[in-house]
């Protein structure tokens, strides 16, 4: 575990995820061979909350609530969230555009892909944004599901990214390579910030212990029935529920029912998503869609 008395470059030389952490602090670079607690003095940010993030994001290491600052950490949240939206989010949408344009465009798949990803994108967006308007109120939060979309984009471009038989091979590794590296990070740092949250902000506003450590597990993929499938079909074609219903001759309940089991056993909560799972596996006629 790192202490106050630890040289802040050593720390930055070891850990990934130093250097991002410093920055959401305010800290800068050139820090010399000052020891972490001179560091944050120097910036006026509260020691024990730094070495809380640093301590919490390398050992899952929790603390007394108590020994928060909740305005330095709040600060430190705050830049997080500017980061995601200013940077990372407008970054990875530049680098998955320049992976999918190779891609062969009469599949409609990679359209389809950029499609989920600015669902997603928007609803980072309005989650972090709310959370700026009214800092970790007591509301219910829906983390674990922004991060789970997040692995969903993840797991469509690895399961049904088409290739262009027209481009040599190897011609968009490296891009494909780079976008797809760069989902994980944002998969984790997002997963990670939403952690500080619960176990060490949460906490301290509230000064009771923090929960366990949450672990994100996938749900695999299973089978779907043959009615499920044919809801499915509808669905990518635009119908709506009470459409559905008709046009199967079923309840409007049912239909609900079979979509809420279509996106749990197939983990794709989205439209685009799941239009992208039709066409791959030859359940809707590509010709059809518009």
């Amino acid at each position: 575990m790192y202490k106050s008395t630890d040289k802040i470059c050593d720390l930055m030389s070891h850990e990934e995820d130093a250097i991002q952490i410093i920055s959401r602090f305010g800290l800068e670079m050139g820090v010399g061979e000052k020891t972490i607690g001179e560091v944050c003095e120097v910036h006026g940010v509260h020691t024990p909350t730094f070495l809380a993030v640093v301590n919490y994001k390398v050992f899952h290491h929790s603390v007394l609530p108590e020994e928060i600052d909740i305005p330095t950490l709040q600060r430190y949240l705050r830049n997080a969230h500017t980061y995601f939206l200013d940077f990372r989010l407008p970054r990875l949408r530049r680098e998955l555009i320049e992976a999918i344009i190779p891609a062969d465009p009469m599949t409609k798949i990679p359209g389809l892909i950029l499609r989920c990803y600015d669902e997603f994108a928007d609803e980072i967006r309005t989650h972090i944004e709310h959370e700026n308007e009214g800092l970790f109120d007591e509301h219910e939060h829906d983390d674990q599901r922004i991060t789970d979309k997040l692995t969903e984009i993840k797991n469509l471009i690895i399961k049904y990214y088409p290739t262009n038989p027209t481009f040599t091979e190897g011609t968009v590794t490296y891009t494909l390579i780079s976008v797809m590296s760069d989902l994980w990070h944002t998969e984790q740092d997002f997963a990670d910030h939403c952690a500080i949250e619960d176990n060490i902000l949460r906490p301290a506003l509230t000064k009771v212990q923090p929960p366990a450590h949450r672990r994100h597990q996938m749900p695999k993929t299973e089978e779907l029935s043959e009615r499920e499938r044919d809801v499915l079909i509808q669905v990518v074609r635009g119908l709506s529920n009470k459409e559905i219903a008709d046009v199967l001759c079923i309840s409007t309940h049912t239909v609900i029912s079979h979509r809420k089991n279509i996106a749990r056993k197939l983990n794709i909560h989205s439209t685009a998503g799941l239009t992208i799972y039709a066409i791959v596996n030859k359940l809707v006629d590509l010709n059809s869609l518009e």
